[in-house]
């Protein structure tokens, strides 16, 4: 089992491989890695159609859970031999469970904001990474509510760092204001309700591991603490009180969303994790706490839809890095610190499928790219994400 991690290329046998071949052999390995520890099979033609029935009644029941988490972790912190004592919870509970692709490709450009937006248009974005602006496409949040008629309490984000206030609604004028998802940042909630005594909550609200100077100015206060209060049914002081035994910015997001579920139930929900970007600070040892966080965090999201009415039976729920890191080998990299080089190994990353619509223990060795995201959700939820540039990934349908 080692062998298929350890028969790594070697930098000059790299160097010689176009991109696409190293993605592919990437993927080669998680797929006979996730064979071998977790039983899982080989999808083909004769597994692709989704066993999910396309009723109109299921649809609009139909609930996805879209979990993203901010610079992912290579595969020799992760789906290697070495690595998955930092990912149990994946390959115990969540892979045998799920439909497995291993091998997604994010060929836009990688920086946080920007790739998380591409995931969330279906666009590769070519924004400013380091500006508080809006994405230029339509969001997945805009078509689901615009083709559906939905009500704008039916899709939210929970977002990692007050950089994403503007990921919910585009600047798309043919979508008009106000059909976005509603956005909890819930540092800037945290950072509300302290009213400016951050002393016991300062590793919370470190906004931004790789540009630390970047700290968005957003204005209001007021407007969030209603919203802790009126819509997440969320006394500020058990806020604060809750928030003083958490050990990371992640940890606050999954509450965060644990309380939206409980009562908005919202049939969209996005989250987006961030403390493994704690990479480019240069400390590995924070690097691996914040694997095994992340992964620890989303086993405990799908035992939260499990345990909710509204979503048991019906939740799809999607886990997906928005890309990867640089790879030793590259010169030009930092390794695990940063995602800089544009590799295969920074850009080739894996995507895991639970729930309704899914077949489990079912790996994919198919090539996606991260844009298929939005479209393939369309065809879960019957929406159609008609500017996206993406295409619906069919083992999902």
């Amino acid at each position: 089992m080692a062998d298929f991690f350890r028969d790594r290329l070697s930098v000059t046998s790299r160097a010689s491989l176009a991109p696409l071949e190293v993605a592919r052999r990437l993927g080669r390995t998680r797929r006979e890695f996730l064979r071998d520890v977790a039983g899982m099979a080989l999808g083909g033609s004769l597994l692709s159609a989704s066993p999910f029935v396309h009723a109109a009644t299921a649809r609009k029941k139909r609930k996805v859970i879209v979990i993203t988490f901010g610079g992912g972790a290579r595969d020799q912190e992760t789906f290697a031999p070495e690595g998955q004592v930092n990912i149990p919870h994946m390959l115990g509970e969540l892979a045998p469970q799920s439909s497995f692709f291993t091998q997604v490709t994010n060929r836009g450009i990688l920086g946080h904001y920007v790739a998380t937006a591409s995931l969330a248009t279906g666009v590769y974005e070519t924004l400013n990474n380091f500006s508080a602006v809006p994405p230029d496409h339509p969001t997945v949040f805009e078509y689901f509510r615009k083709d559906l008629g939905r009500p704008v309490s039916d899709a939210w984000v929970v977002a990692p760092s007050n950089g994403f206030n503007r990921i919910g609604e585009s600047d798309c004028r043919s979508y008009g204001a106000g059909l976005g998802a509603q956005v909890v940042l819930p540092k800037h909630l945290l950072s509300a309700a302290a009213g400016g005594g951050k002393t016991d909550y300062s590793h919370l609200l470190h906004d931004n591991y790789e540009t630390p100077l970047y700290a968005p100015q957003i204005a209001g206060g007021e407007f969030e603490l209603q919203q802790l209060e009126k819509v997440l049914k969320l006394s500020v002081d058990d806020f604060m009180a809750h928030a003083k035994s958490l050990s990371s910015p992640d940890e606050l997001s999954v509450y965060i969303a644990r309380q939206l579920m409980r009562q908005e139930s919202p049939s969209l929900l996005w989250i987006t994790m961030h403390d493994i970007d704690v990479a480019h600070s240069g400390a590995y040892s924070l690097y691996i706490d914040a694997i095994r966080r992340t992964d620890r965090l989303c086993a405990a999201l799908w035992k939260a839809v499990q345990e909710e009415p509204e979503y048991a039976g019906n939740t799809t729920m999607l886990i997906l890095p928005d890309f990867g890191r640089d790879a030793d080998e590259d010169a030009g990299g930092n390794g695990f610190q940063h995602h800089r080089t544009g590799d295969a190994e920074s850009r080739t990353t894996w995507m895991i499928a639970l729930g309704a619509g899914v077949r489990q223990g079912v790996v994919y060795d198919s090539p996606v790219q991260s844009i298929d995201l939005v479209p393939s959700i369309g065809a879960m939820m019957g929406f159609s994400a008609e500017q996206s540039q993406g295409k619906p990934i069919q083992e999902l349908l």
